[in-house]
């Protein structure tokens, strides 16, 4: 069945390059590790985590988003596997030493209890001394959601925490705009 992201996903590298951020962060944590990209795309960052010598898993719900990732795994020789998958189903967070959630959550009206319980079924179901790592949208409540989130599981220390900036371009209408991000890491 083909999701919306499959026709978004025609346009190659979509959402742009990874918040250099996020890369420093995992460039300078001092181990490697199983690392799961949940909704991975096209790969923004699972593709340059496991150039950083991650193994990387990425899931996701688009067949087109997997498929791209997985070319260019392949082309590159890269520990990089790709699943398509309803997130929402996945339930395999035990077998990673780092959890990656990048803009996964928007805790809209709708999906809010949706996603909050995605969230503690991470938290519950991760292994001991698992490194999470959430980036979201800083605009409304979202960050304070998250926050309250992880607090009701109590199983988690923040371990590092950053504002960013994702900057968008789409150069075939010449639209651009930045938004305000927070990424908050996590350790069980």
């Amino acid at each position: 069945m083909a999701v919306a992201y499959d026709k978004y996903y025609q346009t190659a590298n979509l959402f742009g390059d990874p918040y250099p951020e996020l890369i420093d962060f995992f460039k300078n944590y001092p181990q490697r590790g199983q690392l799961l990209d949940m909704g991975c795309g096209q790969g923004r960052d699972a593709i340059p985590l496991a150039r950083l010598g991650y193994n990387v898993t990425g899931v996701d719900h688009s067949k087109v988003g997997i498929a791209q990732m997985k070319k260019t795994a392949q082309a590159e020789n890269l520990s990089l596997k790709g699943m398509v998958v309803d997130i929402y189903q996945y339930d395999h967070f035990s077998e990673f030493d780092f959890i990656l959630l990048d803009s996964m959550f928007h805790f809209t009206r709708v999906d809010k209890k949706k996603e909050t319980d995605l969230v503690k079924r991470i938290l519950l179901g991760s292994r001991k001394d698992a490194v999470i790592v959430f980036c979201l949208q800083h605009t409304g409540n979202k960050v304070s959601i998250l926050n309250k989130t992880i607090d009701a599981v109590g199983n988690q220390k923040r371990i590092f925490e950053t504002d960013l900036a994702y900057n968008y371009q789409d150069t075939q209408s010449g639209h651009s705009s930045t938004t305000n991000y927070k990424m908050i890491v996590t350790k069980h």
